[in-house]
Order: C-alpha cells, then sequence, then structure tokens
C-alpha cells in the first residue's frame, strides 16, 4: 500500500482546481516550507520536496490525467513513474523561472536557492517528450504485459556524457555572471534599493561557458540514436489510454533534463469476441434443434475456451453470463463478466424432405409462440445487463 499523500491534499486543493488555481497553492507551499526560510529543518525540507512532485504531476495535463485515474499505482511502480519522487533540489529549483518569476523569487530570498550558496544553475534544456502507440491483444490488456520497443530519439553523447565539451576541462567560468548563472541588478526606487535576479544571458544560467565542443555532438551533449525501452502495461488498460514513463523521452541539451515517453495504447481488434467496458460480449449461434434440446457447446474466451449448458428450450435472445471472465479495472478490484448473446439459427435453404417436416410441425400446438408472462423483454434484459 502506498504512504504517498494525495496530491491534491499536499497543495490543498480540489480536484477540480484550475493550471492557475494550482500553480497559486504550489506557490503558497512552497515559500512556507522553502529551506531558506526552515534551515536545518528536515520535516519542512520534506514537504517542499513533496509539493514539488505533486505540483509536478498536477501542472501537466497528460500526468495529472493519468494521476486522476491511477493515482500513486501509476507512480514509481509503473512503467518508470512521474520522475517527482528521485527529484533533487537542483531540479525543483530548475523549475522556479516559470512558478514564481526569476524577479520575484530571486529577490525575495536573495538568490540562494537550494543553500548551495552560489545561485541556481541550470543543467542545459529539457529534452522534448515522445509519444508512441502500443498496439495490445485482448488477453494481453486481460493479464497486462511487458513490451521492450526501440525508441528513436536523442540520447546523451558517449563521447562527452552529455556535456557538450570536448573534455572536462574544456570549461570556464562564465565571465558576467561569476560563475552564479544569474545576474542581480541594484535599482533605487521611492521604497528604497529593489534588488532583482534573472538568468545570465551569456550562459543561459550555466554558469559556464564551453570553450571547445566535444566533436561528435557539436556542442549538444546529445546525438540522434535508438533505446531499448521496457514497458510495463498493467492490466485493465483500454483504447485511448495514455500512460507516461518518465525521463524517456528526448536528452536534453548539455545534461538538461530528458523528457518523458507518452504511450498510447491501441486495442487489436478480436476475431470472435467485443469489447464493452470492462464486459465481453460473444454472439453464440445454435440450430433449432439445439434450442428444443438442448446442448453443450464450447464458447472463446480471453482465458481460452469455456464449456457452457444450453438448456432445453432455450429462446432466441437469451444472456448467459460467465461470471469474472471479462476486463479487470486498471484502478480497482472489480472484474467485468462475458455475455454471451444466444441467436437461434433460422436455416435459409431447405430440401423438399426438410420443408414436408418443417410443415407437419407449422400446426402442432407446441410450435405455436407462447411466451410465458414472467419471460423478460429485450430492453429489459439489456437494463439488468448494464445495471
Amino acid at each position: 500500500m502506498s504512504t504517498k499523500r494525495d496530491y491534491y491534499e499536499i497543495l490543498v486543493v480540489a480536484k477540480t482546481a484550475s493550471q492557475d488555481e494550482i500553480k497559486k497553492a504550489y506557490r503558497k507551499v512552497a515559500m512556507q516550507f522553502h529551506p531558506d526560510r526552515n534551515p536545518n529543518n528536515k520535516e519542512a525540507e520534506g514537504k517542499f520536496k513533496e509539493a514539488a512532485e505533486a505540483y509536478e504531476v498536477l501542472s501537466d495535463p497528460d500526468k495529472r490525467a493519468q494521476y486522476d485515474r491511477f493515482g500513486h499505482s501509476m507512480g514509481g511502480n509503473r512503467g518508470g513513474g512521474y520522475g517527482g519522487g528521485g527529484m533533487n533540489m537542483d531540479d525543483i529549483f530548475s523549475n522556479f523561472g516559470d512558478i514564481f518569476g526569476e524577479d520575484i523569487f530571486g529577490s525575495f530570498f536573495g538568490g540562494n536557492r537550494g543553500g548551495g550558496g552560489g545561485g541556481r544553475r541550470s543543467r542545459g534544456t529539457r529534452g522534448s517528450n515522445l509519444r508512441v502507440k502500443i498496439r495490445l491483444t485482448y488477453e494481453e490488456i486481460a493479464k497486462g504485459a511487458n513490451k521492450k520497443i526501440k525508441v528513436k530519439k536523442h540520447v546523451p553523447c558517449s563521447h562527452c556524457n552529455g556535456l557538450g565539451a570536448k573534455d572536462k576541462n574544456a570549461f570556464q567560468t562564465c565571465n558576467t555572471c561569476g560563475g552564479s548563472g544569474q545576474v542581480r541588478r541594484v535599482t533605487q526606487t521611492f521604497l528604497g534599493q529593489m534588488q532583482t535576479v534573472t538568468t545570465c544571458p551569456t550562459c543561459q544560467g550555466e554558469g559556464q561557458i564551453i570553450t571547445s565542443k566535444c566533436g561528435h555532438c557539436k556542442g549538444e551533449g546529445r546525438m540522434y540514436g535508438e533505446e531499448m525501452v521496457s514497458i510495463d502495461i498493467p492490466a485493465g488498460v483500454g483504447e485511448g489510454m495514455q500512460l507516461s514513463m518518465s525521463g524517456k523521452g528526448n536528452a536534453g541539451e548539455r545534461g538538461g533534463a530528458p523528457g518523458d515517453l507518452l504511450i498510447l495504447i491501441e486495442e487489436e481488434p478480436h476475431p470472435e469476441l467485443h469489447r464493452d467496458g470492462l464486459n465481453i460480449a460473444f454472439d453464440l449461434h445454435i440450430s433449432f434443434p439445439d434450442a428444443v434440446f438442448g446442448t453443450q457447446v464450447e464458447v472463446p474466451t480471453i482465458d481460452g475456451k469455456a464449456k457452457i449448458k444450453i438448456p432445453p428450450g432455450t429462446q432466441s435472445g437469451k444472456i448467459f453470463r460467465l461470471k469474472g471472465k471479462g476486463f479487470p479495472s486498471v484502478n480497482s478490484y472489480d472484474k467485468g463478466d462475458q455475455l454471451i448473446h444466444v441467436n437461434v439459427w433460422t436455416p435459409q435453404n431447405l430440401t423438399a424432405e426438410e420443408k414436408t417436416v418443417l410443415e407437419k410441425l407449422q400446426s402442432a400446438d407446441n410450435f405455436q409462440p407462447n411466451p410465458e408472462k414472467s419471460e423478460k423483454g429485450f430492453f429489459e434484459k439489456v437494463r439488468d445487463i448494464f445495471s
């Protein structure tokens, strides 16, 4: 059982909160528990990181939709998770420009982000997300599956380890910001001195300049290649559902964080079965004699074959239910059923002898339609199935 708190609870917002409300809530919580305001306070630092993880998910529409559907079960345990649990302080501060604004946050905390003493240094540019489609059979959807796929994407340069420089000595401290990655300006206002902090325009916040670029990646720190990715797909997923693997997208430039891999689920049609939510439907055709005398038939299921008994006098339209033979729910312990819809086959081409036999029976009392009053109509049956 996950010990993580609900992300909406962490940020103190409703599940219907807008992106703007989530952003404001995160700003409030982050400022409350910021390390500069709570020095040497491990509890505050934990809540600070917890809030950053919650915001990372809820601020991304794709991740938020996935979290709303799967909860924490699609975090670190499924397909690499959202990546919030592995965030360090540098990762958290690297996102603050969008949340607080460089000037506001730098002025408020004096530019000492994360207690490092030298201000924040960004690590290159974050890589973009990638989107792939995975096609699953009914059997794979029912049991879950592991898929290994080759993803063509930007990968870290193996020659410079993603730094973009010829070697570890091919760097020099940025003269503009002195290595801090930030430029401070003090202006005089009617309220007194106002300090503002902005990203250094020379080194783009990295604090250092590459003096000799890697000859293989031309200073980008990444090259186009491919990676074999192993994807764990939970049982019960459906057409159009999207999963996310944190950090499996395109590599960032010069050591920047990688993007995410978004997996779109497609269902491969089954030759005999049809999906309806968690339930599976199958049309069973039987002959008129089998409907009269009863029989035993074998029907396909997602687990193989199953035998069912057709009792004597079964009417066309009768629905049999195989309990628990449907799909599992991806975010609960529910499981659907298999519904077998009986169709009594009416012959279309008869021999002279067959016609003679049926003509003799045509006027027989037992061959006259006489439905029991307790017999449910079609619409009642449909209502029972989906109730």
